[in-house]
């Protein structure tokens, strides 16, 4: 079932940022764009890798107005534990959730109950606390936050502007496309002779592709 649409449950969890531990709630959602950051474990080894490329990113997520939540289902303390050994994780300036309870985890679907620990789960939730975008790797598998700036980015651009959408690989300031007609599918005009080499049933199947100037005119007599 799609996740799409679905508006996150309340909660309230610690987090560890700025070398400081406080409460997050769903409250610090609301209002304003988001993205969870699922990943399995601390101490671990794609983990890492992946935490530090959002975190080379940072800044560009803030300067559209979206938040970035790490979350995994290891405590607050560990998490000020790995900042404390790694180079890398010392770099985060982000929230890092504790979900040891696996409340956000279950709420985002992405809990693996015989591991006790999350997907490798990514969502993008729009400021009245919905799931808008999401993706779910393999646990070898890392991401890229270069694309997950440009979904964020493309779901405030449809967000704002209804009646456009974004076609593949669009980056701020591209082309977007206006839903119509006249963008659905694509066709070049049929031969008369093309036409006559086809059953009447198969021209009439394709015929509604095209323009009712150019559908075929079944013989008659």
């Amino acid at each position: 079932m799609s996740l799409i649409q679905k508006e996150i449950a309340d909660f309230s969890v610690q987090c560890y940022q700025n070398n400081a531990f406080r409460t997050a709630t769903k409250a610090d959602v609301l209002g304003k764009w988001s993205v969870f950051f699922f990943y399995p474990a601390d101490f671990t080894f794609v983990c890492p890798t992946e935490l530090e490329d959002l975190a080379n990113l940072y800044d560009k997520f803030q300067a559209i107005g979206c938040e970035v939540y790490s979350v995994s289902c290891d405590t607050h303390f560990v998490h000020k534990a790995w900042h404390d050994a790694s180079e890398r994780i010392q770099k985060i300036q982000y929230p890092m959730l504790a979900d040891p309870t696996h409340c956000l985890a279950k709420d985002f679907e992405v809990y693996i109950e015989a591991d006790g620990v999350a997907e490798r789960g990514s969502f993008i939730v729009n400021p009245e606390g919905k799931i808008v975008a999401y993706e779910v790797n393999a646990g070898n598998v890392g991401r890229n936050a270069d694309e997950l700036l440009r979904k964020v980015q493309a779901c405030q651009f449809v967000a704002e502007h209804g009646d456009e959408v974004c076609p593949a690989k669009w980056q701020p300031g591209a082309e977007t496309l206006k839903p119509s007609l006249d963008l659905v599918g694509s066709f070049k005009p049929w031969s008369r002779r093309q036409i006559s080499t086809m059953s009447w049933s198969s021209a009439a199947v394709q015929r509604d592709s095209l323009p009712p100037s150019t559908w075929p005119v079944p013989a008659t007599g």
